[in-house]
């Protein structure tokens, strides 16, 4: 087990997600819910789940493209979608 690699991913990971709107999300099922064990789960296995995904998903793509393309595309995908959400809220505040 790479350990440096493992506290890098954690660290990387943890301080994304603080103040996300995935922990937005937890935080308001929570509050609404009251129950803290069943929605901790519930997001843990959500959040274990897309991690999985994007692991396999990024260990088949490497075995085609070297990981300065996948970095540049995930760049592009990130901004894009940036831009996207700016412009919905752009134009809801215009019109």
């Amino acid at each position: 087990m790479d350990w440096k690699l493992f506290a890098l991913t954690f660290t990387t990971l943890f301080l994304a997600e603080m103040g996300d709107k995935t922990q937005l999300a937890v935080f308001t099922l929570v509050a609404q819910h009251r129950m803290v064990i069943p929605v901790f789960l519930g997001a843990s296995l959500a959040l274990s789940s897309v991690s999985l995904i994007g692991a396999l998903f990024g260990g088949v793509i490497s075995r085609f493209l070297p990981a300065e393309y996948i970095q540049i595309a995930a760049g592009i995908l990130f901004i894009g979608m940036g831009v996207f959400i700016l412009v919905q809220a752009m134009a809801k505040l215009v019109g």
